[in-house]
């Protein structure tokens, strides 16, 4: 049995569980916050046997699309805030990461 942990954009989050829904996958949905943007991601836990570990994949690259967004730098710290010229940069945003780790025991009560 492995768990998959996979973090998503929120953006891709209700669409990959309705299909992961469809696939009779059982998804445990987490709400985090991470990363560059610092914006809201979804953490998927997803318990499956090894013989469906690919499925799951699919299902997940088939779900989380990757784009590119415009995003405007934070202002530094401290810094001398007249001098600062804020460029919007374009960064690749969506996607997802994913984490597979082996279950040594199951419970359910």
């Amino acid at each position: 049995m492995k768990l998959i942990i996979a973090v998503v954009q929120d953006k891709d989050s209700n669409r990959l569980t309705d299909a992961l829904g469809q696939g009779n996958f059982k998804v445990t949905k987490l709400a985090t916050t991470g990363g560059f943007l610092k914006e809201g991601n979804t953490t998927l836990m997803i318990g499956c046997e090894d013989d469906y570990v690919d499925e799951a994949l699919d299902i997940i690259r088939d779900n989380c699309s990757k784009r590119e967004q415009m995003v405007a730098p934070i202002s530094p710290m401290g810094g001398n805030a007249d001098s600062y010229i804020p460029k919007p940069v374009k960064v690749e945003v969506g996607g997802a990461t994913v984490f597979i780790l082996p279950i040594e025991s199951f419970f359910h009560f």
